[in-house]
């Protein structure tokens, strides 16, 4: 399966830290946006339908990021695709900027939901499939990252145990892994999903090749999951 993105952009993945880099201040959660650096890149890159030009388009895919605390990555690219102007990151964080520590909706263009508070973007991904479904469009696909210490949230099982068994196959969700999690599962991340009948797949969540092989895995008739590994979050 090909898979393209609609938007082209002057810049590459080796931009992005130095597009991060120019967001300052306290509050940054440096580990929790570098840990998703890898996934975030790979999908606006390369799977995403999305694009500043569509940010309304009915049909577009929707990506919800859970993993709201800590979004310089996700602005880093945001900005290199042309949502956001790269002259809103140095002011990140600041009174007066549009980049808050959480993603406001209403203030960041190509943002689908306001984020931050754990375990509410996979319940919200349930419904968006739920409502896209409603509305007979059946080509938008919902993605939600999300990382591994939401799954102690219980909201984040409920929409689990639901989504499975409702056949959403446009729901995809990316699980961060970077050993935050405070409650262990038995047989991993994946053994949860696959526990509600989910499709699974865990992956090397630095390696751009792997991820965008499992993101674009058929899984016919069951939502998918891709669980990317990351390094341990350091203390």
């Amino acid at each position: 399966m090909t898979i393209t993105t609609e938007h082209s952009s002057p810049y590459t993945h080796g931009d992005l830290p130095r597009l991060m880099g120019l967001m300052t201040g306290d509050e940054k959660h440096g580990p929790a946006a570098t840990s998703t650096l890898d996934v975030l890149w790979v999908l606006y890159d390369r799977v995403l339908r999305v694009g500043p030009e569509r940010m309304g388009d009915p049909e577009r895919d929707r990506f919800l990021l859970s993993k709201g605390h800590g979004p310089m990555a996700y602005y880093a690219v945001l900005a290199a695709k042309g949502f956001v102007p790269v002259e809103w990151l140095p002011g990140f964080g600041s009174y007066d900027s549009p980049l808050g520590h959480h993603p406001d909706r209403m203030l960041v263009p190509g943002a689908e939901i306001g984020s931050g508070s754990l375990g509410h973007g996979l319940p919200i991904g349930v419904g968006t499939a739920l409502g896209l479904r409603a509305q007979g469009l059946a080509e938008p696909r919902v993605w939600v990252l999300v990382g591994d210490a939401e799954l102690d949230e219980g909201s984040n099982h409920e929409a689990i145990a639901f989504a499975g068994p409702a056949g959403l196959d446009r729901l995809h969700t990316v699980v961060v892994d970077n050993s935050s999690a405070t409650h262990a599962r038995p047989g991993g991340i994946a053994a949860r999903f696959e526990a509600a009948g989910w499709s699974t797949i865990t992956a090397d969540g630095r390696d751009h090749d792997a991820l965008y092989a499992a993101f674009t895995a058929p899984h016919p008739g069951r939502p998918h999951v891709v669980v990317a590994r990351v390094e341990p979050k350091s203390a």
